[in-house]
């Protein structure tokens, strides 16, 4: 841990908060935050932190970033308030066109809105309008929010769900194809069963003609970090084609680049018929996007949804500089390398350390699943949870993810360096040594 700006009084922010600051909202730790460098963020009492959970993979070009903030403080001087209702803001208008210019045709409409769980409600909301039909088919495992429509849709955790029942009617969960956890490495397997028991849930419990969407994370984030088998994901597009149903995308935390890829659905080489873009798109800001075909948004229907605050021209300037700098620097193919060499270093510890089960995911998005023993696989997530305190005490930021919180979940930013990467394996190693 750096602490050459160590402060003998930092302040204590956890304390000044509990008077007012509601305890509702969980926390990974309760550190007092003051400023973040590049990829190291500084808690009050001056120790410098590498920042690999980057606010779970929002900040993904880092804290300050030059280009970032120098966008958004020629912005602020220029226009800082929505104006939707009345017209159009050139920053706004901009990332719409660039934004849809990273999607494969026929994708090339955007519908700005403020957060993940805002695009989701959105996209269920599209999709039921336009499909006439009311079911929407959701994962087990799957975190999509925490509105009341995305809550419905999620499955991460019983306590998102536990006391808001009756939660949307018409939500029917399946099983994801975790591999790793429910099929013994076996993606062949995990593909079959799954599609099976979507097509059973099709044949005995709702006809195909009344499911409006399929909702699906490529890459299964709050879950487990769980990557869904190309096959799966194919088969998945072509049930959809064939009973009209739409496929949904969410890509909140997998997308921009974070997979290797713009997008993780692209690994499949399928698109779907709504993409739904949250977290990174604006390195902090709060803004999101449900990008589609045109016919959809029009089928929608002007007036049918909208947002006072979404695509907020200070958001919209920050999000143009981070596609930007993504394509001008390179950093999907950066998102493939780095992960590359991330993920070799994980499993040359996971060779000198039983206690971890998996090491997965594609780019930087990697889960690192700890086991009580290989051959059960059974979900470790005391050891998952002390490692990541271990590392946070060395100076490493890392995050828990998965049903017990047994998986440890690597979101390094797009542009991490090889030295870095090389810190934060040696600081893990550290960690795991205890």
């Amino acid at each position: 841990m750096d602490t050459s700006d160590a402060s003998p009084d930092p302040l204590d922010l956890a304390a000044l908060a509990e008077p007012n600051m509601s305890p509702v909202l969980g926390r990974y730790m309760d550190r007092s935050w003051s400023h973040g460098i590049g990829h190291r963020l500084y808690d009050t009492a001056g120790n410098g932190f590498l920042d690999f959970a980057n606010g779970i993979a929002v900040t993904a070009l880092g804290h300050t970033h030059p280009r970032v903030t120098a966008a958004i403080h020629a912005q602020v001087d220029r226009l800082i308030g929505p104006v939707h209702a009345i017209g159009f803001a050139e920053s706004t208008v901009t990332l719409g066109r660039m934004l849809a210019e990273t999607f494969p045709d026929p994708l090339d409409s955007v519908l700005f809105l403020n957060s993940g769980s805002e695009t989701i409600d959105g996209a269920i909301k599209l999709a039921r309008r336009v499909t006439g039909r009311p079911a929407i088919i959701a994962f087990r495992g799957a975190f999509h929010g925490r509105t009341i429509g995305a809550t419905s849709v999620t499955s991460s955790s019983l306590n998102y769900r536990q006391g808001y029942e009756p939660l949307l009617p018409g939500v029917y969960h399946v099983p994801y194809p975790a591999v790793y956890r429910d099929f013994a490495d076996d993606e062949a397997a995990a593909t079959g069963a799954c599609l099976a028991h979507i097509r059973e849930l099709l044949r005995t419990v709702v006809a195909p003609t009344q499911v409006a969407a399929v909702l699906i994370e490529a890459v299964q984030g709050e879950g487990g970090y769980y990557p869904a088998p190309v096959a799966f994901l194919r088969g998945l597009r072509a049930l959809c084609d064939e009973h009209g149903i739409l496929l949904i995308a969410d890509e909140v935390q997998s997308g921009l680049g974070r997979t290797g890829e713009m997008w993780a659905f692209q690994h499949a080489d399928i698109v779907p018929d709504v993409v739904c873009v949250a977290k990174a798109i604006a390195n902090g800001l709060p803004l999101s996007a449900i990008v589609t075909r045109r016919d959809l948004q029009e089928r929608w229907g002007r007036g049918a949804h909208g947002t006072t605050y979404g695509g907020n021209p200070v958001a919209c300037a920050a999000g143009v500089a981070v596609l930007e700098t993504i394509r001008d620097e390179g950093l999907v193919a950066n998102a493939r390398a780095r992960g590359a060499e991330l993920t070799g270093g994980l499993r040359e510890l996971m060779a000198d350390f039983p206690g971890i089960g998996d090491v997965r995911g594609p780019g930087l998005m990697i889960g690192v699943e700890f086991v009580r023993d290989r051959r059960t696989r059974e979900p470790d997530g005391a050891t998952s949870e002390a490692v990541a305190a271990k590392a946070a005490e060395a100076g490493l930021l890392l995050l828990n993810c998965g049903n017990q919180h047994q998986v440890i979940r690597w979101i390094p930013p797009l542009d991490v360096t090889v030295p870095e990467i090389e810190e934060a394996l040696a600081l893990f190693e550290r960690a795991l040594r205890g």
